[in-house]
């Protein structure tokens, strides 16, 4: 049996002529319901109700324990041993994986909530994200310090004009191989919603463009032969869309990211996991796991019946941007980001996570 529907009622403000029946509300609140048949005015405000989800949201928020809203000491130490590079412009941090990037109000331990709360550095604002990795996706993540960086850096990100000026490169371990050893994917991507609007889903756009696309291009580059059914791949997006690198590979080049079950469900439920080789691939030696420092257990790596997601931002190339606004030079919007000497660049390199490691130790560490 269906529970019968919750209806609420839309008031708006009463002038100081109007008296009803319900007069002493009206004169309390300055409200009147409104019906169905009258007609708004230019001007007029309405007051809506709270609703039920919204009403559930803030009791939530209100139950979080403060520790999730700010970071302990101990928090603030591993935050910080995430960061590889600061200056007075950015921060460069290498994200594990697992870590939501953007928070709502259920979410409180996402990396914007942390960086802003644990890695100010004094300033009075904390950085902001210039760009956004998947949860489950590791690697290098970019954040401007200042208003001024933060706005540079972000056009030079959305900008296929200017991918060139700063760029990144991602690895990926893929199950099978595409047909050509590198290429440029340039497929549109769109979003469907799925039960009942509480989900949705990347795919690629319908060739008539008349489905709010949006236009998505990738360079790849297969590393290396195929091993045990799977090949290392690197992935430079040109353009930065919601899961972008994952559609490609699952959808344009029929190879899905290890870990992906989200665009790949159907190749992992005949998913086996690698058996662990018996010798090393040049030496002939007994094979012996090498393992990270200070990690006891191999979980998510090619080993794992249920792997992790094999998807890691490697490499980043930006430009010198506290350099050249401390030059104080002038920055044009017509493609030309610098409109003097350009700065410098500066290229960062993130080691892969612990399972990915494990990953490539054991099926191709003497690929370049």
């Amino acid at each position: 049996m269906k529970s019968p529907a919750i209806c609420y009622q839309v008031y708006t403000e009463c002038s100081d002529q109007e008296v009803s029946a319900e007069s002493i509300w009206c004169r309390k609140h300055h409200l009147k319901k409104i019906k169905h048949s009258e007609v708004m005015e230019p001007g007029m405000r309405i007051h809506l109700p709270v609703s039920v989800a919204e009403a559930e949201i803030k009791k939530r928020y209100e139950t979080i324990p403060t520790a999730t809203l700010h970071p302990n000491r101990d928090e603030i130490e591993y935050l910080k041993r995430l960061v590889i590079y600061k200056d007075s412009a950015i921060l460069v941090l290498n994200k594990p994986p697992k870590v939501p990037m953007k928070g709502n109000l259920p979410v409180h331990n996402s990396m914007d909530v942390l960086a802003a709360a644990a890695l100010s550095y004094g300033n009075e604002e904390g950085p902001k994200l210039v760009h956004r990795l998947d949860r489950d996706t590791s690697g290098l993540l970019l954040m401007g310090r200042t208003r001024e960086s933060f706005t540079r850096l972000h056009w030079l990100f959305t900008s296929i004009k200017l991918a060139r000026t700063a760029s990144q490169r991602y690895w990926a371990l893929v199950i099978g191989t595409p047909t050509e050893s590198e290429g440029i994917i340039s497929a549109p991507l769109t979003k469907v919603l799925l039960d009942d609007g509480k989900a949705e889903r990347v795919i690629l756009a319908h060739p008539s463009g008349i489905d709010g696309a949006q236009e998505a291009v990738t360079e790849y580059r297969v590393m290396g032969p195929t091993i045990n059914g799977c090949s290392w791949i690197e992935l430079r997006p040109l353009t930065g869309r919601k899961h972008q690198l994952r559609v490609h590979c699952a959808e344009a080049l029929g190879t899905p990211i290890v870990g992906d079950y989200k665009y790949g469900w159907f190749v992992h439920q005949r998913w086996k996991q690698n058996p662990q080789p018996d010798f090393e691939p040049f030496t002939g030696e007994p094979y012996k796991l090498r393992r990270p420092e200070g990690l006891e257990v191999q979980k998510g790596s090619v080993l794992s019946k249920v792997p992790l997601l094999h998807l890691h931002c490697r490499e980043m190339v930006v430009p010198n941007i506290a350099k050249f606004l401390s030059n104080t030079g002038e920055w044009h919007d017509n493609g030309t980001p610098w409109s003097k000497e350009k700065p410098n660049l500066l290229r960062f390199i993130a080691p892969l996570p612990a399972h990915m490691k494990i990953s490539w130790n054991i099926m191709s560490s003497y690929l370049v």
